[in-house]
């Protein structure tokens, strides 16, 4: 039971009477009428425990984008249900309306449509819905608070999916009319033609030459079927934001452009989530299955605030994956967690696979750097120059073990990363 505004005013009147009527009957009176009236209002109010709840509508829905999501009303009890309607969720769920009225006739159900546009990645679970059933008189009403379970799952966003086709493209250039005349561990041999001016002379068939009146060369094409191994560092470096928006979010939307540009060139695209275990993993997925598989696998993660476990990592790579392969580490160029985690095990990692660092760069410190305003900025642009620097050893230094490093700002980190991809491919290194 629940007890309305109108009845407060009216518990105030007959506060007030009696001061202007001393007469005890007529306190007694005035009170009386109120019960009377709470008590036939109660019994006049929708019965709301003969209300059952159910759903239907989407259960998953890309950043930015919404869902919708039906809350079915159901009276199983012989009154007329006339009430107010709360669809309780998380305020990251994004859901509208906040408050519906509903009429419910007996044995009858209505629907209430909720849209939901969630601002964070991950599961949206819906809290309660509270029901309040008015009485015809206003003075009191009946109220429930039930579970109605339903989940929507928020996918990553990847707003690098614009860049695509112009990678495809790319890569249709490096597979198809213009092949690769370098020769090394990532080419195969595709087809003969005869010499033109400026073909490299390493390409001549003697072989096919000799029976031939012209100089023939062989000409190469990227290998199929090659390995990419993503490994997603949600560790606390993760956690930092690059303007608005989580630096593991800008190393999702790399992922995603990198996986979906890799498998349409026929390689086998795995991901791995680590700190210090295995938070998510995506192996063995076919090409029409990885983006739908990587996606869902990415929605859930978090940054957790510790210290990635370098050399646990580094073991579950060597432990899965025995073929040469390009091992893509998607993490931040911090050199006190690099120097004391990854960097003395690189060796081991770059011995058996080709490495590639992708990390995210703040674009703030470089406009720190131009700062020089007043002394507050002079100051700022010291430190960002000195950031900076630390930036540039610290990838010459990872460059000197022969790691590949892709470091730019959050919106050109993506297209960035899959340039380095097709350029491996270009040069016969993958």
């Amino acid at each position: 039971m629940a007890l309305t505004g109108r009845l407060g005013l009216l518990a105030l009147l007959g506060a007030i009477v009696p001061l202007f009527v001393p007469e005890w009957r007529a306190m007694f009176a005035v009170w009386g009428a109120l019960l009377l009236g709470v008590l036939a209002d109660l019994a006049l109010a929708g019965n709301v425990r003969a209300l059952r709840f159910h759903r239907a509508g989407d259960t998953n829905v890309r950043l930015g984008e919404s869902a919708q999501v039906s809350l079915i009303v159901e009276n199983l009890g012989r009154r007329r249900l006339k009430a107010r309607l709360r669809d309780v969720w998380p305020p990251s769920a994004g859901a509208t309306p906040r408050m519906v009225r509903v009429d419910v006739p007996a044995g009858e159900r209505r629907r209430v449509e909720m849209t939901l546009t969630p601002t964070r990645r991950g599961d949206r679970k819906a809290v309660t819905v509270v029901v309040r059933s008015v009485g015809p008189l206003g003075l009191a009403a009946r109220q429930l608070s039930r579970a109605a379970p339903w989940t929507v799952r928020a996918l990553p966003a990847f707003p690098s999916r614009r860049h695509l086709p112009a990678k495809l493209a790319r890569l249709r250039e490096l597979t198809g009319a213009h092949v690769a005349l370098i020769r090394g561990q990532g080419t195969e041999f595709d087809s003969l033609r005869e010499y033109v001016d400026g073909d490299d002379v390493r390409s001549i068939d003697w072989r096919a030459t000799a029976r031939r009146n012209d100089i023939v060369v062989r000409t190469w094409r990227p290998e199929r079927d090659r390995r990419i191994y993503l490994v997603l560092d949600t560790g606390r470096t993760s956690a930092g934001r690059v303007g608005d928006i989580p630096r593991l979010d800008c190393s999702m939307d790399a992922a995603l452009l990198l996986g979906a540009l890799a498998s349409r060139a026929g390689d086998r695209v795995d991901l791995l989530a680590y700190d210090r275990r295995v938070r998510t993993r995506v192996e063995g997925a076919s090409r029409t299955d990885l983006l739908p598989a990587m996606v869902h696998a990415m929605a859930p993660l978090e940054p957790e605030l510790i210290e990635c476990d370098a050399a646990g990592m580094v073991s579950t790579l060597m432990a899965r994956v025995r073929q040469r392969c390009l091992v893509v580490l998607l993490t931040e160029l911090n050199a006190a967690a690099l120097e004391e985690g990854l960097l003395p095990l690189l060796p081991q990692l770059t011995a058996r696979h080709l490495v590639m660092i992708a990390a995210v760069s703040d674009p703030r410190v470089g406009e720190m750097a131009a700062g020089r305003g007043d002394l507050a900025s002079v100051y700022d642009a010291a430190a960002a120059e000195r950031a900076r620097a630390e930036r540039r050893r610290l990838t010459a230094e990872l460059r000197g073990h022969g790691v590949e490093v892709v470091d730019a700002p959050p919106d050109e980190i993506a297209p960035a990363l899959a340039d380095a991809y097709l350029a491996l491919k270009a040069a016969g290194r993958l």
